[in-house]
């Protein structure tokens, strides 16, 4: 019987790589989407083709428990979730609305109550699974102008250790990925003057990638089941 992961977050940039690292494994998939579903159906559907497995593609807003709630409807087993939808917000945090710091928390740390709430039990009853949260270095370090962000990835990273002591009795490892500058569209936002200046405090002297990320992630659901509670930084020796 084929293991079975859900990535949050999948239509594109990290979580599309990880459903690709996923699907290579054999890996039959859910993924989900808040907006993008034409684009995520299409890369359901070569990744059905390319790996021989089967994938769900989802539209909704993991931030909304009711979302959650109708993703979960069907499924019925799960071996790996992958909590990686995410978004930021650049600003000074005076001029930050209450609306964008409520989005900010739902999508970045409150999707990853609501997906695991679920996710638990069926973990449970199969005596094992994995865990992992798409977290940042600024969970651990914090930025300026991106408090909000900064706050939500720093409870992501709370979470992780919280809820790893909390599952280990039931064989469930829970760990993070702490990304460091990933060339994603997250941070196309930025001029080319500005990720230049990003690059030259990095001592890879480049970006990563989402496929490198992805790698991180494949090899995590296959760690040692004593590894758990880590916040593994990718980074490029940044922080």
């Amino acid at each position: 019987m084929k293991k079975k992961a859900l990535i949050t977050g999948a239509s594109r940039g990290i979580g599309k790589a990880i459903a690709t690292q996923l699907a290579e494994q054999g890996y039959d998939l859910y993924l989900t989407c808040l907006q993008s579903m034409e684009e995520l159906t299409a890369h359901c559907r070569y990744l059905e083709q390319a790996y021989g497995i089967l994938c769900t593609p989802f539209q909704g807003d993991m931030g909304d428990p009711d979302a959650a709630d109708r993703l979960f409807e069907t499924i019925t087993r799960l071996d790996v979730l992958v909590n990686n939808a995410g978004i930021s917000y650049i600003g000074l945090l005076s001029e930050m609305s209450a609306g964008d710091w409520r989005r900010v928390m739902s999508t970045n740390l409150d999707s990853c109550f609501y997906t695991c709430r679920h996710a638990i039990p069926l973990m449970v009853h199969a005596k094992q699974g994995r865990i992992l949260q798409i977290s940042s270095v600024w969970g651990q370090a914090g930025a300026s102008m991106e408090t909000a962000y900064s706050a939500s990835k720093g409870g992501v990273n709370s979470f992780t250790r919280a809820l790893a002591k909390e599952l280990a009795p039931s064989n469930i490892q829970v760990n993070a990925v702490a990304c460091g500058v990933i060339d994603t569209d997250m941070n196309r936002c930025f001029t080319e003057e500005e990720r230049n200046a990003l690059i030259e405090e990095i001592p890879a002297d480049r970006m990563g990638t989402p496929e490198e990320v992805a790698a991180l992630v494949g090899q995590l659901v296959n760690a040692p089941a004593y590894m758990t509670g880590q916040i593994l930084t990718i980074d490029g020796g940044w922080i």
